[in-house]
């Protein structure tokens, strides 16, 4: 029986379409390559290879495209007849929630598998992805803590394992223990971008964002390729370090160079743009026909149904984009949710809704009104989407919102945590001397 490199038997795999799944899973793993094409190799050379299929489906769920997740469920329906064994019948069982909009349970089922098996990589950068996409901080830190003693150097994939910890120990505010575990992993494995990328999130968290820059800039051939699927998410990041720095010139030459020069159509990339454009907005800055591209790439991906966190930032680029009849077709989406989606609904109406209604609110200048919603939705948004980077810019809307509808105590109260947390930031020494002008007023 084939294996795989944590000693997994795999149902139907011949040794060749062994050695293109490992290199489809390396690829996963550190996040660079075309995983797709190697399993797709893999099943061309044993088409009963069962776990070849199931990686292909859960590479397709987790992407939060809703083209995507139909395919998704194509290639669970092809496993049907074929022979799995426990492990791989557990990682099967685990996906179909998830296809189904339950997220919750289809991350409490990994939770459960990858108790029964601690060395099986896939599902616990699968379950770490869905405790990303749900904002489940603690099981990002902890479904690696459960698994990690089994682990050590001698374990293909240690270090990467390594690297998810960083990520969920930094989502904890374990700042100093994640910066030093990101580094132990990306010293053993410098391709891994998603250590890379919890080290320069302790540094964002922290406000060091000379830190930040140099930490990039001496190691983006690790980060920037063309085949690495985070580096607009890592340009982002660099371009939250400017900002902070007050260095928008340099923040604007990004989108329009790394962040949106592709014009990607994948739903994180397009979240990031979103998000950037919106900052840049709030500063002042006059992006110009910007919004309209980033609109109509949106129409691929939001449909109000799938990923409220995703249409929350189309909403964004459709308000920029002054298409006001999309913005009304996702809130209309968001507020008759329902069905046998738990978790997708209740995102919809509890977390996607208000933060909606805030962010149209902020841009149609009712400035009241969006600080009351997102004052409200600023602490629910830790049920869904992203990271706390991603989060804040709740936090900084609500602040802009505050001190443009001249709510004098709420804006020194925001400028002041905002301020508290990263003092150095040239974005909140800025709200903090609109608060004394308000206040000398």
């Amino acid at each position: 029986m084939n294996c795989d490199l944590q000693g997994h038997p795999l149902s139907g795999a011949s040794l060749a379409a062994v050695e293109d799944y490992e290199a489809a899973v390396r690829a996963f793993n550190i996040y660079r390559g075309d995983p797709v094409a190697l399993i797709d190799s893999a099943i061309e050379q044993a088409p009963e290879f069962s776990m070849a299929l199931l990686l292909k489906a859960w590479l397709y769920a987790v992407a939060t495209e809703p083209e995507a997740n139909v395919a998704a469920q194509g290639f669970v329906d092809r496993l049907d007849g074929l022979s799995l064994n426990e492990r791989e019948a557990s990682l099967a069982g685990a996906l179909r929630p998830l296809l189904a909009g339950n997220w919750t349970e289809s991350a409490q089922r990994l939770d459960l598998h990858s108790a029964r098996y601690p060395l099986d990589i896939v599902a616990l950068q699968c379950g770490h992805l869905l405790d990303f996409y749900r904002a489940s901080a603690r099981d990002l830190r902890d479904r690696i803590h459960r698994a990690l003693p089994k682990w050590s150097a001698s374990v293909p994939g240690y270090s990467i394992v390594l690297g998810m910890r960083a990520f969920g120990l930094e989502e904890c505010g374990d700042y100093g223990r994640a910066e030093a575990v990101g580094r132990e992993a990306v010293a053993l494995e410098p391709l891994d971008c998603w250590a890379h990328h919890a080290v320069a999130h302790v540094m964002e968290m922290q406000g060091r964002a000379e830190d930040g820059i140099g930490w990039m800039t001496t190691r983006e051939p690790c980060w920037s390729g063309d085949d690495n699927f985070f580096r607009v998410h890592n340009w982002w990041h660099s371009a939250l370090y400017h900002l902070d720095l007050g260095r928008v010139d340099e923040a604007v030459a990004l989108y329009d160079g790394p962040v949106r020069e592709d014009r990607s159509k994948v739903a994180l990339d397009m979240v990031d743009g979103s998000a950037l454009l919106w900052r840049l907005s709030m500063l002042g800055v006059e992006v110009g026909n910007r919004w309209q591209e980033l609109a109509d790439t949106w129409d691929l991906h939001a449909d109000g149904r799938l990923y409220p966190f995703n249409d929350w930032h189309a909403v964004m680029a459709y308000l920029g984009a002054g298409r006001d009849r999309d913005v009304d077709r996702i809130l209309s989406a968001l507020r008759t949710a329902n069905g046998n989606q738990p978790d997708v609904t209740r995102w919809a109406r509890e977390t996607g809704l208000p933060l909606v209604e805030g962010f149209v609110a902020f841009w149609r200048g009712d400035y009241a009104l969006s600080a009351e919603l997102l004052h409200n939705a600023r602490y629910i948004a830790n049920s869904f989407g992203g990271s706390h980077a991603q989060r804040d810019i709740i936090d900084w809307t609500l602040t802009e919102a505050a001190l443009r509808g001249g709510l004098r105590d709420l804006a020194e109260a925001m400028s002041n945590e905002r301020l508290a947390l990263k003092p150095h930031s040239r974005i909140n020494i800025g709200f903090s001397a609109r608060v004394k002008q308000m206040t000398a007023a």
